[in-house]
């Protein structure tokens, strides 16, 4: 008997497999019917809940962090259905058994979507946090008793209830801006006189929908969608109507208009609002019916000050009525004493000194559209460079438009084009000397310098007196207009032109005749351009088109034989025509567009040193063979990451890249270039490779810039990774990379469901370069470090986590303890989302109760660097910490505490200064449910006194 059972309990074993086989075979076009129909009634309840949505979606509303994961989940569902329909449809026999287990699978994750659906609530939509404005980079006030006084003025204009409008008005050059910037960190820090402040640069090209777009950018969500003028200003008057104690700032308005045309409620006393505007002309601050303060010029001992603070050396040994007329002719004019000063930055010669003074005192006396005293002092400062090349990059910059943030990489190859920059060795020795270019007109004050974004892309402005400077010197060789002109209107001596249409502009049928132009940038809202265009301008050596609404570049463009510079940056680009002429080209920009195809005859272009083909390529899924080994001199080469794909081997015949970022078609040719580099390689790359193999098969634990591996089972990371993002998403998984974390990143998309401990997983390196970590949907996490039973607390390698600033969780089930006490110290933002078992954040050790009792006596202070915690739907949620910590309130900028309804304390603590708390950050922002926070236990209930006030209520 023991025998038969033996036998029975085998024969269940074999059959088992066999007949769930059977059954996934048998009924495959059953469960395909079946998920086809619950695809269906997602897509009907998608469809339902956008419409809602969209409903909800008032000014100042925005959809709720649950439904955007909802929708994003159900898009990449939609996909993966297509998929098995595709592989359904060919109809292999040993593939239904496969289709059909994987319809039945996506049946159930269909149902349990359609299910969290009905989880959401009566409203999708929620308010956002109140943005109270941005603090402005500026410089330090120059003349501080004049500045100080005019401040003054504005400021006890603002605080009167009876004054509405504020003008601020001064000559050009006087230091308006630089004022109006400090009122505006000013309000920012004194949040109890005003809830919002917004900022909008107007400039010279005043346009009504610009200025709109302006203002709605600074909105949240941004109300505007509608082309109609007077539509759009109903809506932004909705918006603004809102936005009780508001101060909109329209800095350098050179138009009075009615400000119902662009949909600004009028400041009054009832809704404490103000309107401030700056500007040069009086006329203005009438028409808008304002109080007006003029801007003085500096006194004569301030000019004297500020030129000795510019120029930062010892002018002893000079003359003082050397030094004193140098001062005089800079007319006490702030931007005028900076330029003329910045040029003679750590000068100590005499003999240099009167030869200024004599060169400013015969200058030109300016033009009708720059003031005199100013054109004067500028241009010299433009004379004085001596060296060509850093006139030309300056007068290049005048190209764009005004108020223009010239991002640095754009600029240096505009410059490459234009032979500003000579070709050098190696791209790095070219972009060295465009960047030390532009860091000495920087440091001769006549650029200014900054960077946006998180990952920090630097840009240059110009002054737009500076600008104007630059624009009359180069005079008839320069065309820098708003709209196409008539063809009689184009010089022959005419080089550079610029041509920044308006937008919904058309373009004239014209076929200009300009021998010497050699530089050509089309900037705006051009809908075609016509064939006839580029006939005749067959010395043109640089074409950049920035437009948006043509689909392909005219024929014509095809016999431009000496163009080595083409840049479209155009978002509906799909084609463009033969480039097979064009070899002289050296640099080519597609990153802008969605093409149909790789363009025709790319191979002929042998001297091609710069190739970004970062845009989607829609019906290409492979690099057309025979192109990339013509292609020998390329520097740079950059292809689209998930869409095209290139051969290795061919990869092999460019030895002379130095950054690429594209995907390869598989480990092998993966290998066989990585295996041909000499010294590393390329200095700057993103790698994709697409196949389920493990790390140590595709040799890259020692490669190191940017590795993307796409469902991999991987154990090993370059020794130089910034960023580990892991999650089962492809949208989010694309969000991620392609925001503010993937130079020097990782990121595994599928693969990754058995990972329990990252420290684990990873145990071949110590994480101690990780800069960013991002978790999402990783159902088996139990945590970052596996706790080892023997020891009192979790073994973590040296070092682990050490650097890391940012970290992200999100719907990960099973993790109920994120850090380990004493790590994380540099922590700048923490965002946990969605973790229905979490119920710590810093989980405390086990101890007795003698080391418990000896560790209260010490509080000690946790995330000293954090900026940003946001804690959301996290149900099971009851500490952050032990008792014994307390996160100090120093650099704090925003929290937000919702859908943790088991929180008991929130340990924020601040310094005491003579037995009283400090101040907290004035940026601070606090969003959280009222009956929350009074449910809040305290370690001092004088925090919750002084928090109370950086608190915006959510719902």
């Amino acid at each position: 008997m023991e025998m038969l059972g033996a036998i029975l309990e085998l024969g269940k074993t074999i059959l088992a497999p066999i007949s769930e086989y059977y059954k996934y075979h048998r009924s495959v076009d059953e469960h395909m019917k079946n998920l086809k129909r619950k695809r269906d009634d997602l897509e009907c309840k998608k469809s339902d809940i956008e419409s809602k949505m969209r409903a909800e979606l008032l000014p100042r509303k925005k959809p709720k962090r649950e439904v955007e994961f909802w929708l994003q989940k159900v898009k990449t569902i939609n996909v993966e259905i297509q998929n098995t329909e595709q592989e359904a449809e060919r109809g292999k026999y040993f593939s239904r058994m496969h289709v059909g287990k994987i319809a039945c699978q996506k049946i159930q994750e269909v149902t349990e979507l359609i299910d969290q659906s009905c989880g959401f609530g009566e409203s999708l939509v929620i308010d956002p946090p109140v943005s109270y404005g941005d603090e402005l980079p500026t410089r330090a006030l120059v003349g501080e008793r004049t500045a100080e006084i005019t401040m003054e003025k504005i400021w006890k204009h603002l605080l009167d209830e009876d004054c509405g409008m504020i003008g601020v008005r001064g000559m050009g050059g006087v230091g308006k801006t630089t004022i109006m910037k400090q009122i505006n960190n000013r309000l920012l820090k004194e949040r109890d006189k005003f809830n919002h402040v917004i900022w909008v640069t107007v400039s010279k090209a005043f346009d009504v929908i610009k200025l709109q777009n302006e203002i709605a950018s600074m909105l949240h969500p941004n109300p505007l969608k509608s082309e109609d003028e007077t539509t759009r200003a109903g809506k932004l008057y909705a918006a603004l109507k809102e936005m009780k104690k508001c101060v909109l700032i329209l800095d350098d308005l050179w138009n009075a208009f009615p400000l119902e045309n662009i949909g600004i409620p009028e400041p009054t006393s009832e809704n404490g609002c103000k309107l401030v505007l700056t500007t040069r002309d009086a006329k203005v601050c009438d028409g808008m019916n304002c109080k007006t303060i003029k801007v003085e010029l500096l006194s004569i001992k301030e000019s004297h000050d500020l030129f000795l603070k510019t120029v930062g050396c010892d002018v002893s040994n000079i003359p003082e009525d050397v030094v004193e007329g140098v001062v005089k002719q800079c007319a006490r004019l702030p931007l005028a004493i900076i330029t003329i000063a910045g040029s003679l930055k750590n000068v100590v010669d005499v003999f240099e000194w009167r030869n200024t003074l004599n060169e400013l005192r015969k200058s030109t006396k300016g033009s009708a559209h720059v003031d005199a005293p100013v054109f004067k002092s500028l241009q010299f400062s433009y004379v004085r460079l001596k060296d060509k090349k850093l006139q030309d990059c300056l007068l290049c910059c005048a190209l764009y438009p005004e108020d223009y943030e010239i991002y640095r990489d754009e600029l240096i190859e505009h410059l490459i084009g234009e032979k500003v920059i000579e070709s050098m060795k190696s791209r790095q020795e070219e972009l060295d000397q465009g960047h030390t270019l532009l860091n000495k007109l920087e440091n001769a004050c006549l650029l200014e310098g900054g960077s946006k974004y998180v990952e920090k892309r630097r840009f240059v402005k110009m002054h737009d007196l500076i600008r104007d400077m630059a624009l009359q010197i180069a005079g008839a060789k320069f065309l820098v207009l708003e709209d196409v002109p008539n063809e009689e209107e184009w010089g022959n001596d005419v080089e550079k032109v610029s041509l920044m249409c308006k937008r919904g502009s058309k373009f004239p049928d014209v076929s200009p005749k300009c021998p010497k132009l050699s530089t050509l940038l089309l900037r705006g809202y051009v809908k075609i351009i016509p064939d006839s265009f580029f006939v005749h301008l067959h010395g043109l050596r640089v074409l950049h088109v920035d437009c948006l609404e043509f689909k392909s570049l005219p024929n014509s463009v095809s016999d431009l034989k000496h163009l080595t510079s083409l840049r479209l940056n155009n978002y509906d680009l799909k084609c463009v025509p033969s480039l097979a002429k064009l070899t002289a080209l050296r640099s080519l920009d597609l990153s802008g567009g969605s093409l149909e195809e790789m363009p025709r005859d790319l191979q002929m272009l042998v001297n091609l040193r710069y190739l970004n083909v970062g845009s989607f390529i829609t019906n290409q899924e492979k690099m057309p063979p025979g192109i990339l080994p013509e292609l020998c001199q390329l520097q740079v080469l950059k292809l689209p990451l998930f869409c095209l794909e290139v051969n290795g081997e061919e990869m092999v015949r460019l030895k002379k890249l130095e950054s690429f970022e594209g995907a390869f078609d598989g480990v092998k040719g993966f290998n066989t270039y990585v295996e041909s580099l000499e010294e590393g390689g390329p200095s700057h790359y993103t790698y994709v490779v697409n196949e389920k193999k493990p790390a140590s098969q595709l040799g890259v634990a020692e490669l190191g810039e940017s590795v993307i591996l796409s469902d991999c089972n991987i154990c090993l990371l370059p020794k130089d990774v910034r960023a580990l993002i892991i999650c089962e998403s492809i949208i989010y998984g694309m969000k991620v990379i392609f925001g503010e974390s993937w130079k020097k990143s990782v990121w595994f998309k599928k693969g990754c469901e058995e990972i329990e401990y990252i420290n684990s997983y990873f145990e071949t390196f110590s994480l101690r370069s990780l800069e960013i970590l991002d978790l999402f949907g990783l159902n088996n996490l139990k945590g970052l470090f596996r706790e080892e039973r023997v020891a009192p607390a979790p073994v973590v390698p040296l070092g682990t986590f050490s650097r890391l600033k940012q970290f992200s969780i999100s719907v990960c089930r099973n993790i109920k303890k994120l850090f380990t006490p004493g790590l994380m110290q540099n922590l700048e933002n923490i965002d946990v989302y969605n973790c229905t078992q979490l119920e710590e954040i810093i989980g405390g050790s086990e101890a007795s109760d003698e080391v418990e009792e000896e560790e209260a006596k010490e509080i000690v202070k946790i995330f000293p660097r954090l900026r940003n915690l946001r804690l959301q739907y996290l149900p099971e949620l009851k500490t952050i910490c032990s008792s014994s910590n307390v996160i100090l309130c120093d650099s704090l900028n925003y929290i937000e505490i919702s859908g943790c309804p088991k929180l008991k304390r929130l340990p924020l603590s601040l310094h005491l200064i003579d037995g009283e708390l400090s101040s907290p950050p004035s940026s601070l922002q606090i969003r959280i449910k009222k009956e929350r926070w009074e449910s809040l236990e305290w370690d001092n209930h004088d925090m919750k006194i002084v928090l109370e006030p950086f608190i915006e209520w959510s719902q």
